[in-house]
């Protein structure tokens, strides 16, 4: 890695006892910006510190000196030295006069796209976010050089504040071959950025620092002009561009929508719920959380839609070591407590890149995502045909808190919960395997829900009339079983439920056999919800014949569990495994 910054030519502008300070300074090469203020000492920031270069405040005839031997100020109150990327910012009183500059080190440091280089070559849309000073214009302009000198493109760049190419009417040499134009007024961007695409036909466009609702709309019509675009936004993480109004359209724009009462119900959530407008601007977005360590979203589309209903994305944290090796690395949310872990390093789950279609036409289950967490809604229980038809008839929910509901990034996290015949035991088992936000409350005053037995519900008027005064909403399952209390609590955290179809089916399964395999059925499951799962214990069955047996093994394929049949006929049975 090659780092140019012309650091001599910064010290240059500074006055005399200042610049021998700094010249002689053991942390010379580390040096982020000199800050003057009128009337104060002069400060000198480091990576990790900041110390005082004088005991001396700082007078008016030196930030008048200073000023007298940089560029001129424009309309952001920024100003460039000549053939540098330096920065100097400026602080005005109220009327018009600088009190105060901010001197940024500018450096051209070759090598540094080396973590998203394959992203850069791919020619999509790249959005960086960071904090100021993590970097993201000195990646803009390693990637404008780049795409313009190795991959010969025809770039661009839309330089506001010559912070990218420098100040002066000559670009600086780290953009290489790319080309540069100025911007006469900040609030003029969108304008420059619609004629560079009009008049100069680029391959690529790098703008730094999209700010406002026109340079979104701009980069939008540029991005739909085939035109590649690489930028930056104020923001630290794509959750921020979603709650910001005027940048959201970079994401691809939220609306308001409503859903069918099957489609509401089907996913748990209100009937008005957020969902992505249009095609995200930027197809991958960079979060560079530091220097040497960035969050890849290679696809903005999937991570804005998974952030909207409630979960956590998945992005891919990339690192680079002192010899600079790339690591990659995939953070993925906890998955019933687990994750498996690929060869490449990366992390993978059950749920995240496979997907079940349940039953095929041979009438063989197949093996399906983990109960917990995509098709826990299997009861096995005796009287389903009764409870089948009452799930019909009756609501899951009694509404008394005015449609109030843990917001779309958990504003309200965690929920209390106020548990009413359902077993407590096994409500705290179901939130510690799947680390689920939630509190049990022995108190309904404190509590957000209530999570009851449909029963108890309907039997128990007292219940309803407590809640309804305190505007606190019931959810209620069929029973006090593993399965069912974490559908109940998925339905209550607006976690998105699988569809019906399959579990009806493995229901029906359940009891539309001989009162040997349903005994048999019952036996896999009580021992898979009560022992394995929990407790993590290998279970072994009772003796079967080979074909309940292959329903057994069916069954628990269906909980993403290993079982394996041994013994001798006619004696041979089902071992259950934990995962």
């Amino acid at each position: 890695m090659t780092i140019t910054d012309d650091l001599q030519k910064l010290l240059d502008i500074l006055p005399q006892d200042l610049r021998q300070v700094l010249e002689d300074h053991p942390k010379r090469d580390y040096l982020v910006e000199v800050v003057l203020d009128l009337g104060r000492r002069p400060e000198a920031r480091f990576p990790n510190q900041a110390e005082y270069l004088s005991e001396q405040p700082v007078t008016q005839e030196q930030i008048d000196d200073c000023i007298q031997r940089v560029g001129t100020f424009g309309g952001d109150n920024r100003a460039g030295i000549e053939q540098t990327l330096h920065r100097i910012s400026a602080i005005r009183n109220r009327t018009g006069k600088i009190i105060g500059l901010t001197c940024r080190v500018g450096r051209a440091v070759f090598g540094t796209i080396g973590m998203i280089r394959d992203l850069v070559e791919t020619g999509r849309s790249i959005l960086m976010l960071g904090r100021p000073g993590v970097g993201k214009t000195t990646a803009l302009r390693e990637i404008a050089r780049v795409l313009a000198d190795e991959l010969n493109k025809r770039v661009v760049i839309i330089d506001t504040s010559n912070e990218i190419a420098g100040d002066g009417d000559v670009a600086h040499p780290a953009i290489g071959r790319a080309r540069r134009m100025q911007v006469a007024h900040p609030e003029l961007q969108h304008q420059v950025m619609i004629e560079a695409v009009e008049n100069h036909m680029p391959e690529v466009i790098v703008i730094d620092e999209i700010g406002t609702e026109l340079e979104a709309l701009a980069a939008r019509t540029i991005a739909e002009r085939g035109v590649q675009l690489v930028g930056t936004a104020h923001g630290n993480q794509i959750e921020n561009l979603i709650k910001n109004p005027t940048l959201s359209d970079l994401v691809g724009g939220i609306q308001a929508v409503t859903l069918g009462d099957d489609e509401a119900r089907r996913r748990g959530s209100q009937k008005t719920v957020l969902e992505r407008k249009a095609p995200p601007t930027f197809e991958i977005a960079v979060e560079m959380l530091e220097r040497q360590r960035w969050v890849v979203h290679e696809s903005v589309a999937d991570t804005v839609d998974t952030l909207l209903r409630g979960r956590q994305p998945s992005p891919q944290t990339r690192t680079v070591d002192e010899n600079g090796k790339v690591s990659m690395t995939r953070q993925l949310s906890v998955v019933n407590g687990r994750g498996a872990v690929n060869q490449a390093g990366g992390e993978d789950s059950f749920g995240s890149s496979r997907q079940s279609n349940g039953w095929r036409s041979s009438g063989q289950m197949v093996a399906l995502p983990p109960p917990s967490l995509e098709r826990e809604r299997v009861t096995g229980r005796s009287e389903f045909d009764r409870l089948l038809d009452e799930s019909f008839n009756y609501t899951d929910t009694i509404d008394f808190s005015g449609g109030k509901k843990p917001g779309p990034n958990g504003e309200d996290l965690p929920l209390h919960v106020y548990p009413y015949g359902v077993s407590r035991h096994q409500l705290e088992q179901v939130i510690s395997v799947l680390s689920l936000p939630v509190v049990l409350t022995k108190d309904i005053d404190s509590a957000d829900a209530i999570l009851a037995l449909r029963s108890h519900v309907k039997n128990h008027a007292k219940l309803r009339q407590m809640a309804k005064a305190r505007h606190v909403p019931i959810h209620m399952i069929k029973s006090s079983t593993i399965p069912q209390i974490t559908r109940g609590l998925r339905r209550l955290l607006n976690i998105d439920e699988p569809e019906i179809a399959d579990d009806q089916e493995l229901q029906l399964f359940l009891h539309s056999g001989s009162d040997d395999e349903m005994d048999a059925l019952e036996e896999a499951r009580l021992a898979v919800e009560q022992i394995v799962i929990p407790k993590g214990q290998p279970v072994e069955l009772l003796p079967r014949s080979p074909q309940v047996r292959k329903m057994q093994h069916e069954l628990v394929e269906h909980y993403r569990l290993k079982s394996h049949s041994f013994g001798e006929e006619p004696n041979r049975r089902l071992r259950i495994y934990p995962a």
